[in-house]
């Protein structure tokens, strides 16, 4: 893959996901991303066990952290010491991106403000990502991203089934923190871009809740001209028989999502076994059909409950109209697709255990983003010290006993 970011130096102040993950995509597009952590206990992360129940360490490898920390350089650093922070400093005038989730009140505290690192490189690009925005009444509220992108921005609601009598919480761990990660991605390649143009270095704000709606924008919009807030729609009987999700005999569930489907009638029905459908009168016409719409869809439901997922995979493979099979986070790693396009990539940890992690979306000149893994704990403070910042062995030394470095 083309390392489009190489020669750019990121350097991060942030824990768990949201932004350090942002951190990681550009590393595996070949910046150099230095991570700064906590002298003691390091990111956040490294002290969480568990999500949703399953054990994130399993394994001995930091699924969590391997995600959102791949290819970075770790430097374990207090901040709160004045000889940490010109340390810190003395990096920023190194860097091209400085980016942090720390929140305007702990950048104020930390002296890591906009004005502050800029006061030591006019041209570094400040990146920052927060809860909720960095205006407002919350501005210094944390947030998690089934907080900010999933609960606050309407996503939860908007994809709750009306039948239900409670509200859908986030499923996986980190799912709005990795979306909003590429949003910030971005972001910061168009800001560098940007300067490349004009010699100006942008402030990047960006937050949980912004990527949240943005993820939603379509629903949001349309709840704001109709008046009406959006919710998992139920179906009717008037509706399309061809969009929808069908159980299969063993328990699985195929997707339709054909759009156009008096035009896709014809070939679903054979592909089903069903062709007499062709002249059934209630679906005659496209009017008829949708008008109908339920009864077809009973009637697509007990084909699909014929035969195995397995089987409907087969048979569905070379129709025109627009399908899927419902995967689980297991059955993906094995679809065709991933594995021709590289969407996983297997790594090993620095003590040689492997595992596999999903690639960045992006691609570049045709290849997949290497799959890469998080550094150790300060696994590269000393060499960053002494090789890029001249400290000499005594003056290391001294800042391992103070505490200012790990």
């Amino acid at each position: 893959m083309t390392n489009v970011m190489d020669g750019i130096r990121v350097l991060e102040v942030a824990e768990h996901t949201f932004v350090p993950l942002a951190g990681a995509v550009l590393a595996t597009w070949g910046a150099d991303v230095i991570k700064i952590e906590h002298p003691v206990r390091g990111d956040a992360m490294r002290g969480i066990s568990s999500s949703g129940g399953v054990n994130v360490g399993s394994g001995g490898v930091h699924i969590l952290m391997e995600h959102a920390n791949r290819g970075k350089r770790s430097m374990g650093l207090d901040l709160s010491d004045p000889d940490g922070l010109a340390l810190l400093y003395a990096l920023v005038k190194t860097s091209d991106v400085f980016l942090t989730n720390k929140l305007p009140a702990v950048q104020a505290k930390l002296h890591v403000t906009p004005d502050e690192i800029r006061a030591h490189n006019p041209n570094i690009v400040y990146v920052q990502g927060t809860g909720y925005g960095g205006r407002g009444p919350d501005v210094d509220a944390g947030g998690y991203d089934s907080l900010g992108f999933w609960a606050r921005s309407g996503v939860a609601v908007a994809t709750t089934p009306p039948e239900l009598d409670y509200v859908l919480g986030q499923s996986v761990p980190a799912f709005g923190d990795s979306i909003g990660a590429m949003f910030i991605a971005g972001a910061i390649s168009t800001a560098l871009l940007h300067r490349e143009r004009t010699g100006e270095a942008a402030f990047v704000d960006t937050s949980l809740l912004a990527s949240g709606m943005w993820a939603l924008g379509a629903g949001i919009g349309l709840s704001l001209q109709a008046g009406v807030a959006y919710s998992n729609p139920r179906m009717t009987t008037a509706r399309n028989p061809l969009v929808g999700m069908y159980r299969t005999s063993d328990d699985r569930w195929i997707s339709l999502c054909m759009l156009q489907g008096f035009h896709y009638w014809p070939e679903a029905a054979t592909v089903l076994g069903y062709p007499e459908w062709l002249d059934d009168p209630r679906f005659a016409t496209s009017d008829l059909l949708f008008r109908n719409g339920g009864e077809a869809a009973e009637l697509i439901a007990e084909a699909f409950a014929s035969e195995t997922f397995a089987t409907w995979k087969a048979r569905l493979a070379t129709v025109k109209g627009q399908w899927a099979p419902v995967q689980n986070t297991l059955d993906i790693a094995d679809d065709p697709m991933v594995v021709a396009n590289g969407y996983l990539g297997d790594t090993a940890t620095a003590d040689g255990t492997p595992f596999r992690l999903v690639t960045p979306p992006m691609q570049f000149d045709g290849e997949p983003g290497p799959a890469l893994r998080a550094p150790e704990f300060n696994e590269h403070g000393d060499a960053i010290l002494q090789s890029e910042l001249g400290v000499d062995d005594e003056t290391l030394i001294d800042l391992k006993l103070r505490g200012v470095i790990a």
